[in-house]
């Protein structure tokens, strides 16, 4: 509940006062909203959208990969790659598994230690909804906030109320899926306060070939292979999948987050193996199997024949000369593809980049030159790889807005 309104002037609409306003409900807004509850302040949450967490409810396929077992600060990029110790050390993934526990979701590791919801990304709102009401806590839906005025207190006109409070946490996200709503407000309003931010651009997200590069590749959409991807000197061994517009996968996702635009990637397409000397060795030991058969006990049949129409001749083993060999072995190992880009921020599931961590406590996650705001989760120069560490992060720094607002 609000508290009592300020005075205000006879043609003025009064002036709502709440200890805390969190603007943004979803993931880290409505953690560091029920975490400031539960010391007893009183707390606003305000979403421009029609109902709060939708990236929650529209992750992990509807099951909400909500954190990981093995999250650590390595798992983090960031300008500032010591600035999420401090967070995650107070809040780790064990606190927010005992939360969901506590509320009896069901859950499974999926693989890599990503946990996912048995039902439905629903009981991850449901229970942070239910936290936040039972600490009194008010979230407001459909409201877009039109004006802000850091001060003492802060002031901001929402769904065409007066507001004031003295804590504002900023926990809008960043530019990432724009149908799901996501919109510049955080980033700007850190312009606005003069404070420096980190490039952004989107991560997390699938490449795009155009031209010869895409074509090669025709009919192999839906394919997926086990590969090491690498972009920026970073590498991932996951699944690799060819897409209608290009590659995509979790080997993708995550090496994304690493590219820049006009640099290559390197795939190696056989992982466990030393493929020229493979090859070699089957020269002798079976000599009258064809190329694209070995190949595609790796590849799958679909890409070893293409494999072998775009970089080398499909004959039996001992027909290949060493030469040949050499042929087959630079074009998996590894693969090198040039994306022309990426799908960008309308299926990227983060933004790279935010606000510089330099102007925020890692404790706190209050502005240093702009007391009593905050900036939380998505909208920090913080992004988690893939696999639930996004979601650790927001549950780490709202709740450590949310220990302080």
């Amino acid at each position: 509940m609000p508290r009592e309104a300020l005075p205000v002037t006879a043609d003025a609409k009064p002036t709502e006062v709440f200890d805390v306003v969190v603007i943004g409900g979803g993931a880290a807004g409505l953690m560091c909203a029920l975490t400031a509850g539960g010391r007893g302040r009183r707390v606003l949450v305000l979403d421009h959208a029609n109902r709060v967490g939708k990236k929650i409810l529209m992750s992990g396929g509807g099951r909400c990969n909500f954190t990981n077992l093995y999250c650590e600060p390595d798992n983090f990029i960031s300008a500032n790659p010591h600035f999420v110790k401090s967070a995650l050390s107070r809040y780790s993934q064990w606190d927010f598994i005992a939360l969901v526990e506590k509320h009896g979701i069901p859950y499974h590791e999926k693989k890599l230690g990503q946990l996912f919801c048995d039902r439905s990304s629903r009981d991850i709102v449901r229970m942070l909804l239910d936290e936040c009401a039972a600490v009194g806590v008010s979230v407001r839906t459909d409201t877009p906030v039109r004006d802000v005025q850091p001060g003492a207190p802060h002031r901001l006109e929402a769904g065409g109320e007066a507001i004031a409070c003295e804590s504002l946490v900023i926990a809008t996200g960043g530019y990432s899926i724009p149908r799901m709503g996501a919109t510049g407000f955080g980033l700007d309003l850190a312009r606005t306060l003069g404070l420096l931010l980190q490039p952004t651009r989107p991560a997390l997200v699938p490449f795009t070939l155009s031209g010869r590069p895409l074509e090669e590749l025709e009919g192999l959409s839906g394919v997926a292979l086990d590969t090491v991807t690498t972009a920026g000197g970073m590498g991932f061994r996951e699944n690799l999948l060819f897409t209608h517009r290009g590659l995509s996968g979790p080997a993708v996702l995550q090496a994304s987050s690493y590219w820049e635009e006009g640099q290559a990637v390197m795939i190696d397409l056989f992982p466990d193996l030393d493929l020229s000397a493979h090859l070699q060795a089957l020269r002798t030991q079976r000599p009258k199997v064809e190329l694209k058969s070995v190949l595609g006990e790796q590849l799958t049949r679909r890409v070893a024949q293409r494999w072998c129409e775009l970089w080398v001749e499909n004959r039996t083993l001992e027909q290949l000369s060493n030469a040949d060999i050499e042929r087959v072995v630079a074009a998996c190992q590894p693969w090198t593809v040039w994306p022309s880009g990426t799908e960008g921020y309308r299926t990227a599931e983060v933004t790279l980049g935010g606000v510089d961590t330099g102007e925020l406590s890692s404790k706190t996650m209050e502005c240093r030159r702009v007391p009593g705001v905050y900036f939380i989760g998505e909208v920090v120069d913080v992004t988690g790889h893939l696999g639930g560490h996004n979601f650790q992060w927001a549950w780490a720094s709202g709740h450590a807005a949310g220990e302080h607002a």
